[in-house]
C-alpha cells in the first residue's frame, strides 16, 4: 500500500440521506485526498442514495426498505456502477463493522441506529456518534463495548463536540482528576421559548418544526421544541464524560453561538463557539486530532454582538425534567423515556395528540414501567418494546 493510500480514511456513513449524512458527505467531498466512502445507508430514500452512489462510488449501498432497495438495484445496474446493494438491519450491522472501514458516521435517527452503532464499537472502529439513542438507551453497554474493543468515540452533536473540545485532550472520564467542576450544556430554547404557556396547547407540527437557528429533521425539531432533545443530551453527556446528573447544567442561550462550556475548579469556563452549522463538529471529528476546512463561514463576532443566557423553565419544558428524572433512576428508565418520546412525537406529527400531550404521555409511561438494571442489549430492547406498547395504548385511551 502506498503512503498516500494509507493516509486515506475509509468511511461508512450510516444514514447518509439525512441532514447529518448529507453534511458529512459535503465535508468529505471537500477533501477527496483524505476520505474514501466504502458504504452509504438510508431507510427508504433510494433516489437521493442513488445520486450519492453516482458521486461517491461506494462499494455498498444499504436500504432498510425492500421496495426501495429493489429500485436502487435497477438504477445501479442501469448506470453500470460497481455498487453492491444490500437490504435490512443486518446489512447495516455488516457495513458498520467491515474490516476495510476505518471510521463510521453513526447518523441514523432513533432506536434503529442502536445495533449498527454498537457493531461499530465492537469492531473497534473510530465512531463519529450522531445517534443519541445508542447512549440514551444502552449507555453502559455501548461505553463498555468502546473500551473493551479499543474503539475511538467522537461526539457529533454540536453540544457534546463542544464539551469534548473544551475538556483536556487527555480527559480520562474523571471530572475531579481533570479539575472540572461542571458541564454547561447550552440550548437554544427552540421556537416556543417565549410563547405564552396558554398558547402551547394549540401548537401545530408545522410551528414545532420551525426551529429558529438549525435546519433539522422533523422528529429532532419537535424534540428541540419540547426540549426533550436537551434532556436526551443530558443523558448522553452523563455517559460520554462520566458526569453525574447534578454536574450537568442546561443553559438556555438563544443565539446558538456558544455550543457548550466546561467549568473548571479554578474559576475558568472554556466555551466552544461557531456558527450553527453541523459541518463544524463533523469536520472536527472526521479529522481529529487534526483540523480541516469544513466549508463553514467564520464566526463574525461583530455581527453576533450580544450573547444571552437564561435558566431553563421546567414548567414550560417538562420533558427536560423527565429526562433528568430518568437519568437519576438509571437502568432501563432512559430507554423507556426515549421509546415513549418517539411514539409521542410521531403521534403529534400525525395530529393524533397535542403538543402538551407529549410530556403527559411520557410521564405516565415512565411511572408505569418498572426500571430494571441493564446487563444485556436484550434488557434494553425489551424495555423499549414494552414502553412503545404502553405509549400506543395511552394514545388510544
Amino acid at each position: 500500500m502506498t503512503q498516500a493510500a494509507h493516509n486515506i480514511t475509509r468511511l461508512t456513513v450510516l444514514g447518509s440521506t439525512g441532514s447529518i449524512g448529507t453534511s458529512t458527505l459535503d465535508v468529505v467531498a471537500r477533501h477527496p485526498e483524505k476520505y474514501q466512502v466504502i458504504a452509504l445507508t438510508a431507510c427508504r430514500q433510494d433516489e437521493l442514495l442513488f445520486e450519492q452512489c453516482l458521486r461517491f462510488k461506494p462499494r455498498y449501498a444499504v436500504l432498510l426498505d425492500q421496495a426501495a432497495a429493489a429500485r436502487l438495484s435497477q438504477r445501479i445496474t442501469a448506470a453500470s456502477l460497481k455498487v453492491e446493494v444490500l437490504c435490512g438491519e443486518q446489512a447495516l450491522v455488516q457495513v458498520a463493522s467491515l474490516p476495510e472501514v476505518d471510521a463510521v458516521m453513526a447518523a441514523i435517527v432513533g432506536a434503529a441506529g442502536l445495533r449498527p452503532s454498537l457493531a461499530a464499537a465492537r469492531a473497534g472502529k473510530k465512531i463519529l456518534l450522531a445517534n443519541k439513542e445508542a447512549l440514551v438507551m444502552a449507555g453502559r453497554i455501548f461505553m463498555d463495548a468502546v473500551r473493551q474493543n479499543g474503539a475511538t468515540l467522537l461526539p457529533i452533536d454540536s453540544e457534546h463536540n463542544a464539551i469534548f473540545q473544551a475538556l483536556p485532550r487527555d480527559y480520562a472520564a474523571d471530572m475531579a482528576a481533570s479539575g472540572v467542576s461542571k458541564i454547561l450544556l447550552t440550548a437554544s430554547g427552540g421556537p416556543f421559548r417565549d410563547t405564552p404557556l396558554a398558547e402551547l396547547q394549540q401548537v401545530t407540527p408545522e410551528q414545532a418544526c420551525a426551529h429558529p437557528n438549525w435546519v433539522m429533521g422533523r422528529k429532532i425539531s419537535v424534540d428541540s421544541a419540547s426540549m426533550m432533545n436537551k434532556g436526551l443530551e443530558v443523558i448522553e453527556a452523563h455517559w460520554l464524560f462520566n458526569a453525574a446528573a447534578d454536574d450537568i447544567q442546561v443553559v438556555v442561550h438563544p443565539q446558538s453561538v456558544i455550543h457548550s462550556m466546561v467549568q473548571y475548579v479554578d474559576g475558568s469556563v472554556l466555551a466552544q463557539m461557531g456558527n450553527p452549522d453541523m459541518r463544524t463538529p463533523i469536520a472536527h471529528a472526521l479529522a481529529y486530532p487534526q483540523r480541516i476546512d469544513s466549508g463553514v463561514a467564520p464566526l463574525d463576532l461583530f455581527k453576533v454582538a450580544t450573547l444571552n443566557f437564561v435558566a431553563p423553565d421546567f414548567e414550560r419544558f417538562p420533558c427536560l425534567a423527565l429526562a433528568y428524572q430518568a437519568l437519576r433512576a438509571g437502568g432501563t428508565a432512559p430507554a423507556v423515556l426515549n421509546a415513549a418520546n418517539e411514539v409521542a412525537v410521531d403521534a403529534f406529527l400525525n395530529k393524533r395528540i397535542s403538543f402538551l400531550d407529549i410530556p403527559r404521555l411520557i410521564n405516565d409511561v415512565l411511572a408505569a414501567q418498572v426500571s430494571v438494571t441493564v446487563d444485556t442489549l436484550e434488557d434494553v430492547l425489551l424495555a423499549d418494546t414494552q414502553a412503545r406498547a404502553a405509549a400506543q395504548e395511552w394514545i388510544l385511551q
